[in-house]
């Protein structure tokens, strides 16, 4: 062989994945052991390439061969026949804290996420992550966590910590400040930056005031990752809503990343082709905007930020019970809370599923009749005991409601984008949180043929891990890290619904976090093997 040839081959070798790819070379990979070869199963790698019988094998916390045929011996070996083999999934979005930051060594494990496959999870989405992007990082790595997680700064903590929950501008030094913050959260290692613009006090800001910090963000390397200012009709309308996220993407030169894409209500149903139209033609216009979605027709919010109109929360709960005690501003608030109501499909079609009241699993329809009050009134007793209730662990938390506001088609045409992945937006009481990953794989690929099984795994794996820049996870490829799930396909399914939202996920035969066995024949090892993915400093920190 020519030396020219055989020094091609080799830096192909090495680009592919580092000199463990030899492994896959006949000789060379009887020389080497592995810790666990996963063998005979069907492997969907992550990217677009076809699925094919073969086998994996992992050696400490790295995949050392991927291929039709391992020559090598193993610690231990999985007769994965008949099974899928596929990335460790990655979640797009989620509300994980009250898994990974619990006190129970137990529960943060992440038994809900870790039962679906799921091995990766961001975090501080929606506006709601911390400035003390690193220090929180090393914190609950520290803490043993049971899924890897990818951390966002959140403009609503920025806002918050420097305007408190006022409905005002900042003024040029407060400004700064806040752009100081998301600059600290970039340099610590976060992936991007979040905005809840729907979720007062994000919701005040204006545009030119998201553009200017997000642009600390956006010099440093990162994402806008959006819950876009309105899903429904609320305000700007959802067009509307998606026109202002591609143009704060623009103007502060960055990507753009839809959270939970749909067209939210009564008012927006069947707009998702002109929702995917607006975003296409950007992308045309050469500008990096993505998606990610959850497979539910339900969405998950709260009562108030589901009925009360943003002015009435202008400065927190307790502005918001002096509103109530006022009998003509109260009657404004009601006022405008019925169409908010209508928007959504009526109290019918919200269901309450915070967890531990006597509400719970109830609709606001049923509720206002056992109180015989008006829906409007029923759920302002809620949202009024939620503020002020004192008891530990129960104060603002009683308000969660799933709202049944999408329709089939707009769900079904999203999910088929190419530049859309899977995300739970998994919070307390939904089954999303428990579910979702096996619910799409059930309901979307298996009953309904919506989307291919290769598709449900792209968007699960490494189609996220391109968008988001997760460094050597996403794929089956040597040197990449030990994330791999290993599935049932005959028995991969959810176990939670909406009245029973806390119900584990079953199928997954085997689940490696960092080449740690973490879920064994649906159940979870009590292995925390996960770690805190935090980018390199990038340019632009000190």
């Amino acid at each position: 062989m020519p030396a020219s040839i055989a020094s091609r081959r080799l830096r192909t070798l090495l680009l592919a994945g580092g000199l463990t790819a030899l492994a896959g070379m006949g000789t060379a990979a009887t020389a080497e052991k592995a810790d666990v070869l996963i063998r005979g199963g069907t492997i969907y790698d992550g990217g677009t390439g076809k699925p094919y019988v073969g086998d994996v094998a992992l050696k400490g916390d790295r995949i050392v061969y991927v291929g039709r045929k391992a020559h090598m011996t193993a610690g231990q070996v999985i007769d994965a026949k008949g099974m899928i083999v596929a990335p460790g999934f990655i979640d797009a979005h989620t509300h994980a804290d009250s898994f990974i930051r619990s006190p129970d060594k137990a529960v943060r494990v992440n038994a809900a996420w870790l039962d679906q496959g799921v091995s990766t999870v961001m975090i501080g989405v929606d506006g709601f992550g911390t400035p003390d992007v690193g220090a929180d990082a090393t914190k609950l790595e520290a803490s043993g966590i049971g899924t890897n997680i990818v951390p966002f700064i959140g403009f609503g903590r920025v806002r918050q910590q420097v305007l408190g929950d006022d409905a005002r501008a900042p003024n040029a030094q407060e400004l700064d400040r806040m752009k100081a913050l998301v600059a600290k959260g970039m340099c610590e290692g976060a992936t991007g930056f979040s905005a809840g613009l729907f979720y007062p006090p994000q919701s005040f800001a204006k545009t030119d005031e998201v553009v200017a910090v997000a642009k600390e963000a956006a010099i440093r390397g990162g994402l806008y990752d959006t819950h876009q200012r309105d899903e429904s009709s609320y305000n700007i309308g959802l067009l509307g809503s998606v026109k202002e996220a591609i143009a704060i993407g623009k103007q502060a030169g960055m990507p753009v990343h839809f959270a939970h894409l749909k067209a939210l209500g009564v008012d927006v149903q069947g707009q998702a082709p002109a929702v995917i139209a607006e975003i296409e033609a950007a992308r045309k216009a050469g500008q990096d905007v993505t998606a990610d979605q959850y497979p539910w027709l339900a969405s998950g919010s709260s009562l108030d930020a589901s009925l009360l109109p943003g002015w009435a929360v202008d400065g927190g709960g307790e502005a918001l019970v002096k509103r109530l005690d006022d009998p003509a501003t109260l009657g404004k608030i009601r006022d405008e809370m019925q169409n908010n109501m209508r928007r959504r499909g009526g109290p019918k079609a919200l269901l309450l599923i915070a967890q531990g009241f006597p509400w719970t699993g109830k609709t606001l329809e049923q509720v206002a009749s056992e109180w015989q009050v008006d829906p409007r009134d029923a759920a302002l007793r809620i949202i009024r005991q939620s503020i002020e209730t004192n008891e530990p662990g129960k104060k603002g938390k009683g308000t969660g409601v799933a709202s049944f506001n999408m329709a089939q088609k707009d769900v079904d045409l999203i999910m088929q984008q190419p530049w859309v992945v899977t995300s739970s937006d998994g919070s307390d009481g939904h089954p999303r949180m428990f579910a979702t990953f096996p619910e799409k794989y059930k309901n979307y690929v298996r009953d309904r043929t919506v989307i291919s099984l290769q598709t449900f795994v792209r968007q699960s794996t490494g189609a996220t891990a391109d968008m988001y820049k997760v460094d050597h996870r996403g794929y089956l490829k040597p040197g990449y890290y030990a994330d791999v799930v290993v599935i049932d396909p005959a028995q991969y399914a959810p176990r939670a619904d909406y009245v029973h939202p806390r119900e584990l996920s079953v199928g997954v035969s085997r689940l490696f976090v960092n080449g740690v066995l973490s879920v064994s024949d649906s159940q979870t090892t009590g292995a925390a093997a996960g770690r805190a993915l935090l980018r390199p400093k990038p340019a632009g920190c000190s």
